[in-house]
């Protein structure tokens, strides 16, 4: 075929349910329909049931909402929040809380766009062009950005008189984006889409009230402090006031350790803490954290690990796969955790088991005891944490459970989001290669199943905790950055991560790197880039 053909031109070559393709990979990298075909390329269709698929579907219709809010509220200001209840939290500044007669017709005004079934195009403006536009709109955080990055062609989405920044592939038209709902929920509504696995429906509202909650008071202590966006984050470094920044975030996130502590002290029978979170929530810097707290206050912790009772590898169960699944519960011996801490709690000594993950069984050390006097507490760190399984046989007053998320507060702009999965992601891409030797590819391929663990076995117990902590930092990013981008640059477009490094590439582009010497020593992010005053 000749160099320039449309991609929307070879769809009928790779399904019959043309309908669910969203968008195109073009040697691994995604691509939206109206893109030429210029080299010889490797192609692949992005369906909505895919993970590529949904970000696709979900950025488009932050787009379609966005179109549809303006045209209704042009004076009013538009606030993409946090992910909850496979939805986006979002607010609508017009002076008062919006009220649910105008969700209602934001999104009827949102169902007549998908039946105008509208095109969505991309195009690029001047840098002054872009500039005009933004200032136009009232845009004032993407206004902002446009000082730090300053590219003489920006690319911009068009929808019914309405435009915004680029930040990824959208579908080709509005016609394409019928599984949407708009649910009233806090001082602002929900923008509710399907999962990957049933793309024509969405999924039943699971409420997450202490989610919300620490989201809604780290929100409300950016706008106190003036930091709600990559934008205003990137004036601290263009203005060298980025550290004093950093030393306010890292007293603000401490001063949550302090008040959970407080929380435990006053819960006087409480004799062992419990904490669970995803992968790179920052568990192990947390415990350590909360243990200089709770040391403050008169307790002396002991820090227990969940990996010296695993039951062996003769007993261990396996996956679908046939290979042990080192994640699921019964990997664990229960009974003789329970057994183990019911003794210390009736003040016997007891012999901690280790662990020998080479040969696959649990060994015990003469020297490997413990035994808890009255202000001693256990600090029990692991994936199973809130699941009350692990510890059936202890009665709930002895535990307090704390659940750790990684939620910033910032957005790339009103309208786009920051993705605390691509915040793990990015921390995880970065721990990989300090302490394991991992490449960025590695750690991009095996994330799928990191997330599917979590659904599993940590987000639906979070609901089981006494406390939540936000272990994110609003200066991380940036920080990150300076070594997550030179390991993305090295995924090849051979490889089928290819798609995914480039997405994080440009996601980080809208951050101005800040230099790690800035990062405290006790900080939760030297689990992640080396350096901590902590022993891991």
């Amino acid at each position: 075929m000749p160099s320039g053909t449309p991609l929307n031109t070879l769809l009928p070559h790779f399904s019959e349910n043309v309908e669910h393709i969203l968008a195109v990979k073009v040697n691994n990298g995604i691509e939206p329909f109206d893109k030429p075909l210029e080299i010889n390329s490797y192609l692949e269709p992005v369906l909505d049931s895919s993970k590529d698929g949904a970000q696709v579907y979900r950025r488009s219709l932050c787009l379609l909402l966005a179109a549809a809010a303006h045209k209704l509220f042009p004076l009013s200001r538009l606030l993409c929040g946090h992910s909850l209840g496979s939805g986006y939290y979002y607010t609508l500044e017009t002076g008062k809380p919006i009220n649910k007669e105008q969700i209602e017709a934001l999104e009827k005004e949102m169902r007549l766009l998908v039946a105008k079934n509208l095109p969505i195009t991309v195009q690029f403006l001047s840098y002054t062009d872009a500039v005009s536009l933004f200032e136009a709109l009232g845009r004032v955080e993407t206004r902002l950005q446009l000082n730090y990055f300053c590219p003489p062609r920006v690319k911009i989405n068009s929808l019914d008189n309405f435009s915004d920044l680029y930040f990824g592939p959208l579908v080709p038209s509005t016609g394409f984006l019928k599984t949407f709902g708009l649910l009233p929920y806090g001082k602002g509504f929900l923008l509710r889409f399907p999962q990957p696995s049933a793309p024509d429906e969405l999924p039943e509202f699971v409420d997450q009230p202490q989610l919300f909650e620490i989201y809604s008071r780290y929100k409300e202590w950016g706008k106190r402090i003036g930091v709600t966006s990559a934008a205003t984050l990137n004036k601290l470094v263009n203005e060298r006031k980025i550290n004093d920044f950093i030393d306010i975030a890292e007293t603000f996130q401490q001063r949550q350790f302090a008040d959970v502590a407080d929380q435990i002290a006053k819960r006087e029978r409480v004799r062992a803490v419990l904490i669970a979170g995803p992968s790179s929530s920052g568990k192990t810097t947390s415990a350590k954290k909360l243990a200089l707290e709770l040391e403050a206050i008169g307790y002396l912790p002991h820090v227990l690990s969940l990996d010296s009772y695993y039951v062996g590898r003769d007993k261990n169960p396996k996956d679908e796969n046939g290979d042990y699944d080192y994640e699921c519960l019964e990997a664990l011996d229960i009974d003789l955790l329970n057994d183990n801490l019911l003794d210390l709690f009736a003040g016997k000594e007891i012999r901690i088991p280790s662990y020998n993950f080479q040969r696959g069984e649990r060994y015990y050390e003469d020297k490997n005891t413990m035994k808890l006097a009255d202000n001693e507490i256990l600090i029990i760190e692991g994936i199973h944490g809130l699941n009350d399984k692990l510890t059936s046989r202890i009665p709930h007053e002895l535990k307090f459970k704390i659940y750790l998320s990684a939620l910033t507060q910032l957005n790339l702009d009103d309208h786009n989001r920051i993705s605390t999965s691509d915040n793990r992601l990015i921390r995880r891409i970065v721990r990989d290669s300090q302490f394991r030797g991992k490449s960025a590819a590695e750690t991009i391929s095996m994330w799928p199943s990191v997330q599917a663990g979590e659904q599993k076995h940590i987000f639906p117990f979070q609901i089981n905790a006494d406390a939540m902590l936000n272990t994110a930092l609003d200066y991380e990013l940036a920080v990150l950055k300076v070594y997550a981008d030179p390991l993305l640059r090295c995924v090849k477009p051979t490889q089928k991560e290819y798609g995914e490094a480039c997405r994080l590439l440009s996601f980080l582009y809208n951050f101005s790197p800040v230099p790690p010497t800035a990062v405290p020593a006790r900080s939760i992010m030297r689990e992640f880039i080396g350096g901590s005053a902590f022993h891991y």
